[in-house]
């Protein structure tokens, strides 16, 4: 029987700061070095995080995701916790999390996605539209407006005044609520000046707004007829027939904000400094989409991008009681980081990792503990499938709309926003407008 060892893997013995740094400033490259010397299995220590046992391994991550719940938590030590609420999803364990999972689930099953697609198509349209051609730009401001417009109607339900009052509010609030999130020292409310006092106001008046918009759909008498997700909170029952309170919606609502606004936006913008960096595959995609052929090698790019640059880094878990994994007895109070940078950029298990190389995906189906851009396990993003088909819909009404002009310059760097990662430049883009194309023909051509 093999001998379990307790405590934890040995790691670097530089000090904190050291080793804060290297994961700041070149968090990859850092992380493949201490790969090299201690194996995917290692321990470091990191300002805010403290120690953290690293797992870099599909079977080590497979077996910490399908844990007992009891014994690792992912919400009640979760510096989010504070900043999205007691009932956020990305705040809560074991019984109570599986709940409310089973609630949220219903709105982001297959069939509702399509519901969706028209609706972020015409909020990409409009904004692709304004992008200007023959200079260099960002298109980060552009990503998130579409992904935080999204976001707002079709899971919100908000329109008219009130979605102008969110799309102003909640931008500044989800900007606090990264940084504050690493300084829990900070989360204390010293008047409207203090920077938490600042995010709990800016919380006050997103939630009155909120209130406001789930008492609208109670008295909605067309409620059953609508596909945001707000609306199918509403009308959600628990197993003795008790309805959601206002602060569970609420709470819930601006995780999904939180989980899929950003995320999905830094996602797009690393798609186009990608594929400007890569002529030959957006070559392909104009072609695919020209064609009106499917989306089989859009998908398998999209899926390559969250590959070569996962903007959530690592999914982690707390011990709750000790936890074997790896030939380790960890000991409680631990956190256990599971790398999808380490792990998405194994030789072994991707060829030539740091190729971008969508035709790796195509006709298959990514590893379930390879490839982990949304986690894993019981508490896998339910927003997976609706961030991937926001993701293609937006692809594709970009490369309908401009052609991207390739670039020569180096890599943009990874830029760390608070929670997750971003590319420091705002995926820089150059673009000419594509000639008016027969769009209804191509459409009336993939219906035939």
């Amino acid at each position: 029987m093999a001998t379990v060892i307790d405590g934890v893997p040995p790691g670097p013995r530089s000090p904190m700061p050291v080793q804060t740094l290297g994961m700041m400033a070149r968090q990859r490259p850092y992380l493949e070095r201490l790969r090299r010397r201690y194996g995917n299995m290692f321990s470091i220590n990191v300002l805010s995080l403290g120690p953290m046992v690293v797992l870099a391994d599909p079977a080590l991550i497979k077996h910490t995701f399908q844990a007992d719940p009891k014994v690792l938590h992912a919400g009640s030590r979760s510096p989010l916790r504070r900043v999205l609420g007691d009932h956020s999803l990305l705040g809560i364990d074991e019984e109570y999390h599986m709940e409310q999972r089973k609630l949220l689930l219903p709105p982001f099953k297959g069939s509702r996605m399509r519901a969706y697609e028209p609706l972020i198509e015409e909020i990409a349209i409009a904004e692709v539209q304004t992008w200007p051609e023959g200079v260099e730009f960002p298109t980060a401001r552009s990503m998130q407006r579409i992904t935080l417009r999204a976001i707002l109607r079709a899971v919100f339900g908000a329109e008219g005044a009130r979605l102008t009052e969110l799309e102003a509010l909640l931008p500044p609030w989800t900007e606090q609520g990264q940084h504050l999130s690493r300084f829990p020292q900070i989360q204390r409310d010293y008047g409207r000046f203090s920077p938490w006092g600042r995010f709990l106001r800016l919380r006050a008046r997103v939630d009155a707004i909120l209130d406001t918009l789930i008492e609208d759909a109670k008295r909605d008498p067309e409620l059953d007829e609508r596909v945001d997700v707000l609306a199918l909170m509403v009308q959600a029952r628990r197993e003795d027939g008790s309805p959601l309170t206002n602060a569970e919606i609420r709470d819930q609502l601006v995780t999904m904000l939180a989980a899929g606004h950003e995320t999905t936006a830094h996602t797009l913008s690393w798609a186009v400094e990608r594929l400007r960096r890569n002529p030959a595959v957006l070559q392909r995609l104009v072609e695919e989409v020209d064609s009106a052929d499917g989306k089989a090698f859009r998908d398998a790019t999209i899926r390559e991008v969250q590959r070569m640059r996962p903007v959530i880094s690592f999914a982690g878990r707390h011990t709750i009681q000790p936890f074997e994994v790896g030939g380790y007895r960890i000991p409680k109070g631990r956190l256990i980081g599971l790398s999808a940078g380490l792990t998405h950029y194994d030789p072994n298990l991707f060829e030539r990792p740091d190729v971008f190389n969508p035709e790796r995906f195509l006709g298959v189906n990514p590893g379930t503990y390879e490839w982990i851009p949304f986690g894993g396990g019981r508490r896998r993003c339910i927003g997976a499938t609706f961030a991937h088909m926001e993701l293609d819909v937006v692809l594709r009404v970009i490369l309908e709309r401009v052609r991207f002009l390739p670039t020569d310059a180096p890599d943009e760097r990874w830029q760390f926003k608070g929670v997750a990662w971003s590319p420091a430049g705002g995926g820089m883009a150059r673009i000419e407008k594509r000639a008016a194309r027969p769009v209804e023909a191509v459409e009336a051509k993939a219906a035939a």
